[in-house]
């Protein structure tokens, strides 16, 4: 990678929309936890450094702080709000614990606009979140902004190129947030901006070559974004050393299977095989309802069939994944101090012990970036704007134990409310749609007559990047016609419900 920011985790709930906007403007950004090692930040050889917000005070037992090392590597630091007051109290400054609580939005006063402020309004809204406040700066800080709650509200130390903020530029709702982190990342940073889909896929492809050499590599092939895209990239990068396998494990949408290999085996000449282990995998998750145990049996099986399909190929060294960012985040704390949400297929639910090794170029990546990716690989684009479809696949869409008789009633609703949405022209405008089947039945009329039959409920939402979601607005006719639809054509079931939940404090899936 040519020019690398990176940004040290404390914890915030906007860390990773701090490395999203500095990729947004061309330059590569990874998180990391607040402890990193100096030895390891001097290897990484970024161009600068921002240190994230965080729920913790300075004056806490334990709170995360980085080795003081960090100031001294001649790279430029940016602190955001709890990054902010790091810098502060780790230089000799004073932060008041005791001060007015500034949360939501005020009018930054800037003071000085020759380098982080270049060319921002001298009066703008920005985003506040914090408790504590600086009192009094360290030697060699001068502030550079202020608000009527925070006199002290943006500092920097010109010599050592040290930046610090009270408030947050990541967010959307900080005006000319976007400009300043621009600022320091070109202006102070010195960055260029040359990471673009291109250059990622020709350090990826290097990358591959260099670590498979003449190995053989397996990749699971859903059909999805992610394991498509993958599957596109692997087969540029070594071609026939790749080998993909597509599993019906009995979990996919309605005709998912036969689309997908027909699709990879006539369209791009991949080495794909099929293999139909749709009963093996509904026998192990039989009379299973907690999602983690799901999660788990599925993860585990898959991995147990590659292992026995990579040895009919002369035994396979590498298994190929397609796991995202968002992934990674939520399955567990990987990277700075972030809470636990859920496990992924492909990430919590694989076995500690596993014959193959992993390739996982797309791990520091959102979806958006993956389809700009597929995109500069030749992806169609009615394959590119396929919503997400979890690895678990329906699995955890039916809440409780999983039969057959209900994948086939949910596959029939589902299919119904992704046709609707699709030819109203909507589809596009969603992140992510599907239907749940719920673990309850309800009283119902038809034809006169009382029925006692199961609940969909469907759930839309908008989004960017899955790590915060809003339920989509979808016209009420739409969705008087998919329940109408539903309950018409889809044997056992009574009634439609729409979930109008936003994550947080729900999650996209219901399990």
């Amino acid at each position: 990678m040519s020019e690398t920011i990176l940004v040290l985790d404390f914890g915030s709930q906007y860390t990773q929309l701090i490395a999203r906007r500095v990729r947004e403007s061309g330059v590569f950004s990874e998180i990391q936890p607040f402890d990193f090692p100096i030895l390891k930040i001097r290897e990484l050889k970024p161009k600068g450094i921002i240190l994230s917000g965080g729920p913790s005070s300075v004056y806490e037992v334990n709170s995360p702080l980085p080795s003081t090392e960090i100031f001294n590597l001649d790279i430029p630091i940016l602190g955001i709000c709890y990054g902010l007051q790091v810098i502060v109290f780790q230089l000799g400054g004073e932060v008041d614990k005791s001060a007015k609580r500034e949360f939501g939005r005020a009018a930054l006063i800037i003071d000085d606009t020759s380098d982080l402020f270049f060319n921002v309004d001298k009066k703008t809204n920005v985003w506040m979140s914090h408790g504590d406040a600086l009192i009094k700066l360290p030697d060699g800080f001068e502030s550079i902004g202020h608000t009527s709650s925070s006199p002290i509200c943006a500092i920097k130390n010109s010599v050592r190129k040290i930046f610090g903020v009270q408030f947050h530029p990541e967010v959307a709702h900080t005006e000319r947030g976007r400009d300043i982190l621009n600022n320091f990342v070109f202006k102070i940073c010195g960055c260029l901006g040359d990471w673009t889909a291109e250059s990622f896929i020709s350090q990826k492809i290097k990358e591959i070559q260099s670590t498979v050499g003449n190995g053989k590599v397996i990749c699971a092939l859903s059909g999805g974004v992610d394991s498509s895209v993958l599957a596109v990239l692997m087969h540029k990068a070594i071609c026939d050393k790749l080998y993909c396998f597509h599993i019906n494990n009995g979990l996919m949408r309605k005709n998912e299977s036969e689309q997908v290999v027909k699709q990879f085996r006539d369209n791009y000449h991949i080495n794909l095989d099929y293999i139909d282990a749709s009963e093996i995998f509904l026998d192990r998750l039989k009379g299973v309802e907690d999602p983690e145990l799901k999660r788990k049996i599925i993860g585990n099986t898959f991995i147990k069939i590659f292992e026995q399909e990579a040895i009919k190929i002369g035994n396979a060294d590498y298994l190929a994944q397609g796991t995202l960012y968002p992934d990674v985040i939520e399955s567990r704390s990987f990277k700075g101090p972030s809470a636990t949400i859920k496990t992924h297929h492909n990430v919590g639910g694989l076995p500690e012990k596993m014959k193959l090794k992993l390739l996982e170029p797309f791990r520091e990546l959102f979806k958006d970036e993956v389809r700009v990716v597929g995109k500069e690989l030749g992806l169609p684009s009615e394959l590119l704007s396929r919503h997400p479809f979890p690895g678990p696949g329906l699995a955890v869409r039916i809440i409780g134990d999983i039969t057959k008789e209900k994948l086939d009633l949910l596959r029939e609703a589902d299919e119904i409310f992704l046709s609707e949405i699709q030819q109203a022209g909507i589809y596009n405008d969603i992140w992510q749609a599907f239907a749940v089947l719920l673990p309850v039945q309800t009283v119902g009329v038809m034809g006169d007559e009382r029925t006692y039959e199961n609940v969909i409920a469907l759930r839309a939402v908008t989004s960017v990047d899955g790590m915060t979601a809003d339920w989509a607005r979808i016209p009420e006719e739409i969705l008087a016609r998919i329940s109408n639809r539903i309950i018409n054509e889809v044997k056992g079931v009574n009634r439609v419900v729409y979930d109008i939940s936003s994550k947080p404090p729900a999650t996209i899936e219901w399990e």
